[in-house]
């Protein structure tokens, strides 16, 4: 399998690609979008039935990669100027659940390992608001371990990131197992950095910057009188955002797996 490397401007204009793909069928998207948080809330539901909230969390984290698949999935039909269908989301569940299960054990142990890292910085609070919701104190949010363990998350996570960047979308539509998934994934993200630095820094101009200043120009503009409208915008902003950058993480794999796919991304399920 040879992934291509591509370039920075290239990497950047995959989050433009992303809205398009969005723009072909916004309600389709949006009800992906909303049944998968429903999804994900209900396994954060666990605790209230006797469970830890660990094993919600763990639990989460197992699905994510069939669940990003699915997604995947959604954006090659937008990509075919289809409209996503509420099926697709699922469609690593029917086929290749043993190697996306296999994928997404190892995705909660690292997320593991990396919370367990971020312990040492400041005794736990980061890991337990993750986990279990517990907010740390105001005190512990301004000090320097906290400030400390989400760097350590942060570097901690970027190799997790690139492992998993293709790896599920490998393993379900060229057949690999997951170590060879994995693998691929990360060599394919790391000679393609100036790629994915253009594209990093197109996102938070997308994702962040523009959300942000917006907000605090409401939020400025209106006081506390606008704070519950300032709410549902992120909300919908959020909505907006997710198929958004899913629609870009494939235009990344057509770019660099494409031509492995013979020019396209496979399609072995039927419409």
């Amino acid at each position: 399998m040879k992934a291509e490397v591509v370039s920075f401007r290239r990497g950047a204009l995959w989050i433009a690609e992303g809205g398009r793909l969005f723009r072909v069928a916004p309600l389709a998207w949006l009800a992906l979008v909303v049944l998968y948080w429903m999804l994900m809330s209900l396994l954060g539901a666990l605790p209230g039935i006797g469970l830890p909230a660990s094993a919600g969390v763990a639990l989460a984290a197992m699905l994510v990669p069939a669940f990003s698949v699915g997604f995947m999935c959604a954006a090659r039909s937008a990509a075919q100027e289809r409209a996503p269908r509420i099926a697709e989301l699922f469609v690593a569940f029917r086929s290749g659940l043993p190697v996306q299960l296999a994928l997404g054990a190892t995705y909660a142990a690292l997320l593991a390992l990396v919370l367990g890292a971020t312990a040492l910085a400041d005794g736990g609070a980061l890991a337990r608001w993750m986990v279990a919701g517990e907010q740390p104190e105001e005190g512990m949010l301004h000090s320097a371990g906290f400030r400390l363990a989400l760097l350590v998350a942060a570097a901690g996570y970027a190799p997790v990131m690139m492992l998993y960047w293709f790896a599920p979308v490998l393993a379900a539509w060229h057949g690999t197992g997951a170590a060879k998934a994995l693998f691929f994934s990360f060599v394919a993200v790391l000679i393609n950095w100036r790629a994915f630095l253009g594209y990093g820094l197109a996102t938070t101009l997308v994702a962040v910057v523009i959300p942000f200043g917006v907000l605090m120009a409401v939020l400025l503009a209106g006081g506390a009188k606008l704070r519950a409208f300032a709410a549902g915008l992120v909300l919908a902003v959020l909505l907006v955002l997710l198929p958004i950058l899913y629609g870009s993480f494939f235009a990344s794999y057509r770019d660099i797996f494409g031509k492995a796919a013979g020019g396209a991304a496979p399609d072995p399920t039927p419409h």
